[in-house]
C-alpha cells in the first residue's frame, strides 16, 4: 500500500503499443543539446533557474493566504511562477506519468510526433535535458528540478512585505546606530568610539559624523538634549554632529553647527519648530521642517549603494520578499533606477521595490517622479504612488491633535503643510492618477485628510478601488473618523511595533480618553470593506525583522513579554489573529500596491515568492515566535538567502 506521506511511482503502462513508443537518435540529440545548452547557461550565470522543483511538509506547514486552500501539502514551482499546489494524492499522480513519460523517453524506437505530444503535456523535456548533466554542474546550479521535503517543525509562507519602510535610510543608520541608548552619555560614548573606529574622522574635525536612532523618551526625565551635551567631552567639542531622532521627526546637532546656522536661521519655520532656551536661544533640537535648515551634505552614489546593499542582505535574511519604501527622492529614485539596471542585468536585484517618490515642496511635483512599471530585468521595481506627510511623530510632540497633549499643555503638535495647500496636491495627484499615500499620526491629521479623500471619493467620482488612498499610521482616530474610514474605503497601512515601542508613553501623551483610538488594529481592519490591513515596519524606527511585527500584532507585548497592561498585552482588544497578521503581511500589502494578482499568496500562476522558517510561527506558543529563523528566501522562484 502506498504512503499518503511519501511520493511514490506506479508501474509504466503496458497495455499500448503506442505507450510503449521509443525515442529515436534524433530525440536524442535534441535533448542532448538543450543538456548543452544548459551547461553554458550555468557556467556563463551560475544563478541561473534550472528546472522545477517540488517542496512538500508532512505536517501541512504550508500556509498559502487563499481562504479557499489555506494548508497545503506540496507545492510546486517552475520557472518563476507557482505551477501547482495541492497534497500528496494529487502530486502522486503527477509523479506517476512523469515517471511513465521517462520510460518512454528512455526506449530505442518511437514514433517521433508521439514522443513530442508527450513530452509536451508533461512538460519535461527541460527536467530530462538536467538529468543528462554531470554532478559538477547541477552544484552550480541555484534550484535544480527535485522534490524538497521540509522538516515537520518548519513552515513555508509567502514572501513577506513590509508595507512601510525607509530602505536608504536603514542603511545610513547603520554607521552610527544609537537606537536603545538609554541615556546622553551612552550616546556621547557610542560618537567617541564611532570617531576612534575611524581614523579619517578622528584627524578631521570637519568631517561630518552623523547617526540615528536617539529616543529621549528612554532617558531620565526624558527632556531633550542640547548641543551643550555634545561639547562636554574633548574629543567631541568642536565637532560637526547631526543625529536624527529615532521616529525621524527631529535632528540634534552640536555647537558647532549651530555656529554654521546662526548667520541664516530663521524665528520660525512653517511646520517646524526650533526649540529655544528660555532666552530665545536654539538648544540644538529641530523638529520636522526645521531639519531642512541644518546643512549636512548630501550622501555620495557610493555612501547610497552601501546603504541599500546592507538593507537588502539584512530584509532577505528575515525573509523579506517586498519592500514598500515609504519617501523616495527623486535623486534616490534615480539610483533605484540606475541600480536596477544594472544589477538586474546581473541578476542580482533581489527584492521587489514599491517606492512611493517624495518631494519637500509645497508646490505640485508629480512630473519630477518617473511611473515605472515592472521595471528591470526581473520587473521588481515600481513606482506609481507618491508619499506626503500631512504632520510631526508622537514621539516628539510633532502629532497634529485636536486638544493639546495631556503631557504638554503648550502645544497640539504640527501640521506641516496647511489643509489647503494639502488638499490642493492631493486633488492634483489624484487627478494624474498617483496613488495617494499620506502620513498621518494625530487624529487632526487624520481628520484633515480624510476631508480630502471624502471630497474626492463621494464628490467627485473617485474610484476608490482604482486609486487605493492610503494613510501612512493612522495612528489616532476618532470614532467618528474611524466610521468615515469604512465607508470611505480608505486603506490604513499600520505598524504594529509602533504601538508596542510607544505603548510607554502613549497614554502619559494622549490621556485616557484619546489613547482608546490609538494603535486600534483590529478596529482598523473592521473598518475595511475589503478586510485589508497592510502592515509593515516603518524601519529603521523599528527593527527590520517581519517577526518583530508578527510579535507585536499578535501579543501587543514588548520583545520581553511585559506591557503596561500586564501579560495580557496592552489592550489586547485590539490583538490581530495569527492569520490576520500574516494576511496583512503578504496579501493585504500587495492589494496595497497594486500586486495582489500576482503576489501575496500561494495560488498557481502567481510569482513563486516565499519564505521558508524553522518554527512554525502559525502555531508555536507566542513567546517561542521571536526565535524562529529563516532557513531560505526565495524570490521569482530562485533561493535569494539560505538553503532549500
Amino acid at each position: 500500500m502506498q504512503s499518503k506521506h511519501k511520493l511514490q511511482s506506479a508501474s509504466p503502462p503496458t497495455d499500448s503499443r503506442t505507450t510503449r513508443a521509443r525515442i529515436n537518435l534524433s530525440q536524442r540529440w535534441l535533448v542532448a543539446t538543450i543538456a548543452l545548452g544548459v551547461s553554458a547557461l550555468v557556467l556563463f550565470n551560475n544563478s541561473a533557474w534550472i528546472g522545477s522543483y517540488t517542496i512538500c511538509s508532512k505536517s501541512k506547514n504550508i500556509y498559502t493566504v487563499d481562504p479557499s486552500n489555506p494548508r497545503i501539502e506540496c507545492i510546486t514551482v517552475r520557472g518563476r511562477e507557482i505551477s501547482q499546489v495541492g497534497n500528496y494524492g494529487e502530486f502522486l499522480r503527477l509523479s506517476n506519468r512523469r515517471i511513465a513519460l521517462r520510460r518512454i523517453v528512455g526506449s530505442s524506437r518511437s514514433d517521433p510526433k508521439i514522443i513530442a505530444e508527450s513530452i509536451a503535456r508533461s512538460q519535461i523535456y527541460l527536467t530530462e535535458a538536467v538529468g543528462l548533466l554531470p554532478s559538477w554542474i547541477t552544484r552550480h546550479m541555484r534550484i535544480g528540478g527535485r522534490i524538497i521535503q521540509l522538516d515537520e517543525s518548519s513552515v513555508l509562507v509567502p514572501g513577506l512585505a513590509d508595507a512601510h519602510a525607509h530602505i536608504i535610510e536603514n542603511g545610513y543608520m547603520r554607521q552610527l546606530p544609537l537606537m536603545g541608548s538609554q541615556s546622553i552619555q551612552e550616546v556621547v560614548d557610542r560618537i567617541k568610539a564611532y570617531i576612534l573606529a575611524h581614523p579619517e574622522v578622528m584627524s578631521e574635525k570637519s568631517h561630518w559624523i552623523e547617526g540615528m536612532g536617539w529616543d529621549q523618551t528612554k532617558w531620565p526625565g526624558a527632556q531633550f538634549p542640547t548641543a551643550s551635551d555634545l561639547d562636554e567631552d574633548p574629543l567631541l567639542k568642536g565637532r560637526l554632529i547631526s543625529l536624527t531622532r529615532i521616529d525621524g521627526h527631529a535632528r540634534w546637532v552640536s555647537l558647532a553647527v549651530l555656529e554654521l546656522m546662526q548667520k541664516d536661521m530663521p524665528q520660525k519655520v512653517e511646520g517646524g519648530l526650533i526649540v529655544r532656551d528660555k532666552q530665545g536661544n536654539p538648544t540644538g533640537i529641530f523638529v520636522d521642517n526645521a531639519m531642512s535648515l541644518i546643512p549636512v551634505p548630501p550622501w555620495s552614489e557610493t555612501q547610497l549603494t552601501n546603504f541599500f546593499d546592507m538593507t537588502i542582505k539584512e530584509a532577505l535574511s528575515y525573509g523579506l520578499t517586498s519592500i514598500h519604501d515609504a519617501g523616495s527622492s527623486p535623486d534616490h529614485i534615480k539610483f533605484f533606477k540606475k541600480y536596477s539596471h544594472m544589477r538586474a542585468d546581473a541578476g542580482t536585484l533581489s527584492t521587489r521595490l514599491y517606492i512611493m517618490g517624495k518631494v519637500d515642496s509645497e508646490e505640485y511635483w508629480g512630473d519630477q517622479i518617473p511611473r515605472l512599471h515592472d521595471y528591470g530585468k526581473h520587473g521588481r521595481l515600481n513606482i506609481r504612488g507618491i508619499k506626503i506627510v500631512a504632520d510631526g511623530a508622537l514621539g516628539s510632540w510633532g502629532a497634529a491633535l485636536f486638544k493639546p497633549y495631556s503631557d504638554n499643555s503648550d502645544t497640539r503638535g504640527l501640521m506641516l503643510s496647511s489643509p489647503d495647500t494639502l488638499s490642493k496636491l492631493i486633488h492634483q495627484f489624484w487627478k494624474d492618477g498617483w496613488q495617494t499615500n499620506i502620513h498621518c499620526i494625530g487624529d487632526r491629521a487624520n481628520h484633515e485628510i480624510l476631508n480630502i479623500f471624502e471630497d474626492i471619493i463621494e464628490r467627485r467620482g473617485g474610484n476608490v478601488s482604482e486609486w487605493r488612498p492610503r494613510i501612512e499610521h493612522a495612528q489616532i482616530i476618532t470614532p467618528k473618523d474611524l466610521t468615515r474610514m469604512k465607508r470611505l474605503g480608505v486603506i490604513a497601512s499600520v505598524q504594529p511595533t509602533h504601538a508596542t515601542s510607544d505603548m510607554w508613553f502613549a497614554e502619559t501623551r494622549l490621556g485616557p480618553h484619546r489613547i482608546k483610538g490609538a494603535y486600534a488594529f483590529q478596529a482598523l481592519l473592521k473598518a475595511s470593506p475589503s478586510g485589508v490591513l497592510p502592515l509593515g515596519s516603518d524601519f529603521p524606527i523599528e527593527g527590520v525583522n517581519p517577526l518583530l511585527g508578527f510579535y507585536a500584532a499578535v501579543s501587543r507585548l514588548s520583545v520581553d513579554g511585559t506591557s503596561p497592561h500586564g501579560a495580557g498585552g496592552w489592550f489586547p482588544d485590539q490583538l490581530l489573529t495569527r492569520e490576520q497578521a500574516l494576511k496583512g503581511m503578504t496579501l493585504d500589502a500587495a492589494y496595497a500596491s497594486f500586486a495582489e494578482q500576482s503576489l501575496g499568496s500561494l495560488t498557481p500562476g502567481k510569482k513563486a515568492d516565499f519564505a521558508v522558517f524553522d518554527k512554525n510561527i502559525m502555531q508555536v506558543p507566542v513567546s517561542e515566535i521571536l526565535g524562529a529563523k529563516v532557513i531560505a528566501t526565495i524570490v521569482d522562484g530562485v533561493v535569494m538567502y539560505g538553503t532549500l
